[in-house]
């Protein structure tokens, strides 16, 4: 592991590809820098929080990762270093941030990646460790522990540490804060030796199907792991580089294989012209054409062919006529007399005293007005 020493001095780092690279920013070398300066015994526990990049980008390299829980927790730097920088510098500019006073301290990380005689290593396992989060496991002393675990079930002469990802990387979900719960986290491991005949229990059919069932698998090496580590054998990966899987595949012809047709010969460059009279009269002209007949015969059905009223007429019994006309005369009368027809307004629907002066108001009909209109109130005295 890795760790500042001074803030405002490059540092040199010499991870090898491969194997796992952690860097911890220990907020402890930043509090001096911050104005005011804590006196001596005087303990100072400023916020602070740190911004990563690759010199000249905006962000880090693809394979380096970084997390900080807290501004009051160490911020740390981890990931697997890859083969395609092996002897190229890597400069991380890393920026601490005073969230009390605003101020900044600047430090840059300088990471230069070795190559591994023993890399890659042919065996790798990827465990799942459900009741751990990622800083948790960063740590050397759990890490240690882990890998000794491993050791003692795995029996390899050499083993390292590829890998370390979170589980909310891989599309987990954030747990509840109930019970402590934790996110989890997938360790890869390598090593040179084949596998133990107890990681290869979680290839049983038995323990397979346990697993389809959402069951925990029988595992007999898991007691060894089960005082600190919970794993769950169900995600457990296995994999072995030494098996070299061909890619290449013979082709077999038979149904829905084309034949061999030879070179291909593209059109050559003089092309004749083309008539496009055809697929006019296919596409516009035809049914223009039949849509116009249908209009015409539809006009001369609606327009044309109507029989009229003098042809009603002829038709209709003259009997039927007469009683038909009587009954439009004595409608049109009857609706004339109610036009003509005078109704006087109720007196109890007139005012009895003026709105303003408060006099009694005459009515308004006059004393010609034909006296069998009687109103249906008399008149309050």
């Amino acid at each position: 592991y890795t760790i500042l020493s001074k803030v405002h001095s490059d540092r040199n780092v010499y991870p090898s590809a491969g194997v796992l690279f952690v860097h911890v920013l220990e907020r402890e070398y930043f509090k001096g820098e911050f104005p005011p300066y804590p006196k001596p015994g005087e303990i100072s526990n400023d916020p602070i929080t740190f911004n990563t990049n690759l010199m000249g980008y905006p962000d880090r390299p693809g394979w380096l990762r970084y997390i900080q829980r807290t501004p009051y927790s160490d911020g740390v730097l981890y990931g697997s270093p890859t083969v395609e920088n092996v002897g190229k510098p890597t400069i991380i500019e890393i920026t601490a941030y005073n969230r009390r006073t605003f101020e900044t301290a600047r430090h840059n990380l300088i990471i230069n990646i070795m190559s591994a005689e023993d890399f890659p290593l042919p065996y790798q396992a990827e465990f799942f460790i459900r009741n751990m989060n990622v800083e948790e496991m960063l740590a050397s002393e759990v890490l240690g522990d882990f890998l000794g675990a491993v050791k003692n079930v795995w029996q390899p002469e050499r083993l390292n540490a590829i890998n370390i990802t979170s589980a909310l990387d891989r599309g987990g979900r954030v747990p509840l804060p109930i019970n402590d719960m934790k996110e989890g986290v997938y360790v890869m491991v390598g090593a040179d030796v084949p596998f133990s005949s107890c990681l290869r229990e979680v290839e049983n059919p038995q323990n397979q199907l346990r697993c389809s069932q959402e069951m925990e698998p029988v595992i007999t090496c898991d007691k060894k792991f089960r005082t600190q580590f919970h794993i769950d054998w169900c995600k457990i990966s296995l994999v072995d580089n030494t098996k070299q899987v061909s890619t290449f595949q013979e082709v077999i012809r038979g149904e829905g294989i084309l034949p061999d047709g030879g070179e291909y010969k593209p059109p050559s460059d003089t092309l004749k012209s083309r008539d496009y009279f055809s697929d006019f009269l296919v596409t516009l002209a035809v049914p223009s054409a039949i849509a116009l007949v249908l209009f015409l015969i539809l006009a001369y059905i609606m327009c044309c062919r109507r029989e009229g009223v003098e042809k009603r007429n002829m038709q209709t019994p003259d009997i039927q006529l007469v009683h038909h006309s009587a009954i439009q005369k004595s409608t049109k009368e009857l609706r004339d007399m109610s036009k003509n027809r005078e109704i006087a307004w109720p007196l109890s629907t007139l005012p009895v005293f003026h709105p303003v002066t408060g006099e009694i108001v005459p009515p308004l009909h006059t004393d010609s007005y034909d006296n069998t209109s009687m109103p249906l109130m008399q008149t309050q005295q």
